[in-house]
């Protein structure tokens, strides 16, 4: 019985009771979260404004937090709610929290990373200088869990006060990939070296295709660099998608070469200005270029804009930020 007793406090040292705040975008995914494990428990901020527009905020129970574990779900849309969210992420550490973690899905400036000539500024080294500054809380850094950051290099933008978790949405699409008919007769194809870069080791039990742009005068155009579509059913993989001029393209050159049915998954749908319509089955001419258009809930502002639109399916991170909140 002793040997019980001393073996059941030994797992629950092993798992953390945390305590998940979120922002408001955020709200569904947090209830997804806490919904994939018993020791995830949902807490809430009011977000309000003062007349001048300016951020006023509280933390509810922010007393029951001293010696817990804290985490904060957060959701970087736009550079309007980046600031009030930043000010709760910079609260909740230093009210004597045992540690802090904040999840951010989708690194945001991730694809401004590097300078072209003088004058350009890396914001997204920006934002990495201020997500290194966060408080420490009682137990030391803050953990930082980002998706699928756009340039793996960007994990030397972070400073030493906080640990960056970087997690990839991969294995969901696997996962579902491994549920369709026929799925022997599935091919990956990458957009461009970049994406073949980050993605060809998590994928290399599937046939691969290579596509390029190359410039032909003042157009640039979508080649096959490496790989054979013809018949097979091929998913093109890429970290995000902004217009998606450049999946468009890729479709058309894997069906002119043959390929029996053309899907995509990208992990972060940012979509602006709406342009997930282009891939719907009711816009002319797309009815069936894309059989399956797979996203992760990494921008709630899609996910409720692409709901039951085909051929657009999500693929939830719920079940994966949970398992980082254990780390």
């Amino acid at each position: 019985m002793e040997a019980d007793k001393v073996e059941t406090q030994n797992q629950q040292q092993k798992h953390k009771q945390v305590h998940l705040f979120y922002c408001l975008e955020s709200e569904e995914l947090a209830r997804k979260v806490a919904g994939h494990s018993d020791l995830i428990t949902l807490q809430s901020i009011n977000w309000r404004n003062f007349d001048d527009g300016f951020p006023n905020l509280f933390i509810n129970n922010a007393e029951d937090l001293r010696g817990q574990h804290v985490a904060f779900l957060a959701c970087f849309s736009s550079p309007g709610v980046i600031f009030e969210q930043l000010s709760v992420i910079y609260a909740l550490p230093r009210l004597f929290a045992a540690s802090f973690t904040l999840v951010l899905p989708f690194f945001p400036t991730g694809s401004f990373e590097r300078m072209e000539e003088e004058g350009d500024v890396a914001t997204a080294f920006t934002m990495a200088r201020i997500l290194s500054n966060i408080p420490i809380s009682r137990g030391g850094p803050t953990s930082l869990v980002i998706y699928d950051i756009h340039a793996l290099q960007e994990r030397f933008y972070f400073g030493d006060q906080v640990l960056p978790l970087f997690v990839t949405g991969i294995p969901l699409l696997k996962q579902r990939l491994h549920q369709l008919p026929e799925s022997d007769k599935i091919a990956v194809a990458f957009p461009d070296d970049g994406a073949w870069k980050r993605f060809h080791k998590l994928l290399d039990h599937f046939p691969m295709v290579v596509c390029v742009k190359v410039r032909e005068g003042d157009e640039r155009i979508v080649r096959i660099k490496e790989g054979n579509p013809a018949g097979y059913h091929v998913v093109i993989v890429d970290d995000l998608i902004q217009s998606g001029g450049t999946l468009v393209e890729c479709q058309k050159v894997l069906a002119a070469h043959g390929a029996a049915k053309v899907s995509a998954y990208v992990t972060h749908g940012v979509f602006p200005k709406r342009s997930w319509e282009r891939f719907t089955h009711k816009n002319e001419g797309m009815e069936n270029a894309f059989a399956y258009f797979w996203i992760t809930d990494s921008c709630p502002h899609t996910v409720k804009a692409i709901a039951n639109k085909r051929p657009f399916e999500v693929l939830s991170l719920a079940g994966s930020i949970a398992d980082a909140l254990q780390i």
